[in-house]
């Protein structure tokens, strides 16, 4: 008897394993055809350009989220529309060193930073990285424009600390009074880029800038040769009141249980410097078309599949958080959350959120990306995009992990165009995030269960993703209740 129960178990698991794989032959054959993914990507990215939310650019890419969901095939494809408190674009952003010598600055506005209402003439202080003990060195700067190193960016982890390494040096030029704090660029060659440092969509409380490398090195070694410096900063950004921008959202529903569902989602707003192709653009058409090859390889799984393209992400996963609150009364019924947001450098699998009672069911179902050696799981958690609020409510979640290849150094720069974009990569990533869609959406058995806020923190301080909350200044929101699961 036991042997027979042995045999029909095995018999069973070989039946699931080549039901698997015979999905994943359909899914990625279908991909890899992929005969709209490069004319929406040239669309989006040329054609409408950069997208920050409240420009006629966002709602044109709101638009063609819709118009190429119908044309995908998808079912119920609809906007959802959300506020973020303040409007903000960059005015004519100048920075020149005035004395001893005279040179431009090149020079961007931080996201949401504040307007300047007149030239600030000032001196110039350079601060070295910025310590408290640089600013204890460096006397009284009241008034003063600062300047702060960075270090080159050549990997995630370095991209994380430039993130992490800000507030804190932000806190100390507000508290001495500083006019102006300008970071120069962690990349070379004059690349500039747009970070933000609020996370609510709420204007900064200092003027902040990133200038190229190359000038902020001048700016050093002149202070190094015991020059003082002045300059002026010219930067009058145009900052409205409330903004409204949407979600776009489209689904194929289940055959057997519709009001479950699995999200599969990135970013459709992007910095404006460049066109938003790496980030995230790139990763905005993969979802349109990981439905259409579901659709093309005539799939139907058991749940249903939201397809979302967030918006608000680099406001501090506005977005994301939106949409949580606005179907919190279905965070039960979400199976998993799949999101992709790191260019189109190799996927080796999936970070999967510390949900370690996921990572059997996990690794049985995605082994079919093993030929593509694409079924690694990484059992960390990590802060920055639109699965952070998913998973503060309890829901299992995967962010695709990602080799760097050429990501970083186009990070939010005036270079992320089309032309970086590894469009053969990106049709193998459609395949990987429809099959891991799809796989955990037609799954019989949920992959791992929905966590209490108790059995969250637990994991929040495993994977030490509280830390990272607390230097991202999001943990507040965690601990007030205001965001995340309640109980």
């Amino acid at each position: 008897m036991r042997s027979r129960i042995l045999l029909s178990i095995g018999c069973a698991l070989l039946t699931a394993s080549a039901l698997a794989q015979n999905t994943w032959d359909k899914i990625s054959a279908e991909a890899l055809k992929t005969p709209t993914l490069e004319t929406n990507l040239q669309t989006l990215t040329d054609q409408v350009g950069g997208r920050v939310p409240g420009t006629p650019a966002m709602d044109k890419a709101i638009k063609w989220g819709l118009d190429a969901f119908r044309a995908a095939g998808a079912e119920n494809v609809h906007v959802e529309p959300f506020e973020i408190q303040k409007s903000w674009s960059e005015g004519s952003t100048r920075f020149n060193i005035t004395a001893p010598v005279n040179f431009r600055v090149r020079a961007v506005s931080f996201g949401w930073s504040p307007a300047l209402e007149r030239p600030l003439d000032a001196s110039v202080v350079y601060l070295g990285a910025g310590t408290l003990e640089d600013f204890r060195n460096a006397g009284d700067v009241k008034g003063a424009i600062l300047v702060v190193n960075t270090d080159l960016l050549k990997t995630w982890d370095d991209l994380f600390n430039e993130y992490l390494k800000a507030p804190p040096i932000v806190a100390a030029a507000v508290k001495a009074k500083a006019g102006a704090l300008a970071f120069i660029s962690s990349r070379e060659h004059d690349i500039l880029y747009r970070h933000i440092h609020t996370a609510h969509g709420e204007i900064d409380a200092l003027p902040l800038l990133v200038i190229a490398r190359e000038d902020g090195e001048r700016i050093a070694r002149l202070t190094a040769s015991g020059k003082s410096l002045s300059g002026e900063i010219v930067m009058p950004n145009n900052i409205g009141g409330p903004l409204t921008t949407a979600n776009v959202v489209a689904e194929i529903k289940g055959s057997e249980k519709p009001d479950e569902y699995v999200v599969l989602g990135a970013h459709l707003d992007s910095w404006e410097l460049g066109t938003g192709a790496l980030d995230n653009g790139c990763n905005a058409a993969l979802v349109i078309d990981a439905l259409r090859t579901i659709k093309a390889a005539g799939l139907r799984p058991k749940r249903s599949i939201r397809f979302i393209l967030f918006s608000g992400e680099e406001q501090g996963m506005l977005g994301s958080w939106a949409y949580v609150k606005q179907h919190r009364d279905e965070m039960d019924r979400i199976a998993g959350v799949v999101i992709f947001d790191e260019g189109t450098g190799r996927a080796t699998g999936f970070s999967i959120g510390g949900r370690a009672d996921a990572e059997k069911a996990l690794e049985r179902l995605l082994a079919p990306l093993a030929g593509w050696s694409a079924n690694t799981l990484t059992n960390d958690a990590v802060w920055g995009t639109d699965h952070d609020d998913f998973l503060l409510e309890g829901v299992p979640t995967l962010v695709a992990n990602q080799e760097e290849a050429n990501y970083l150094v186009n990070y939010h720069a005036t270079s992320d165009t089309f032309d970086k974009v590894d469009m053969p990569q990106l049709k193998k990533h459609v395949a990987i995030a429809a099959y891991a869609a799809f796989a955990i959406a037609d799954n019989p058995e949920r992959i791992a269960p929905r966590q209490t806020r108790a059995e969250i923190e637990e994991l929040m301080r495993r994977t030490k993703l509280d830390e990272q909350m607390k230097g991202f200044e999001a943990w507040d929101d965690w601990a007030s209740g205001h965001r995340g699961r309640a109980k």
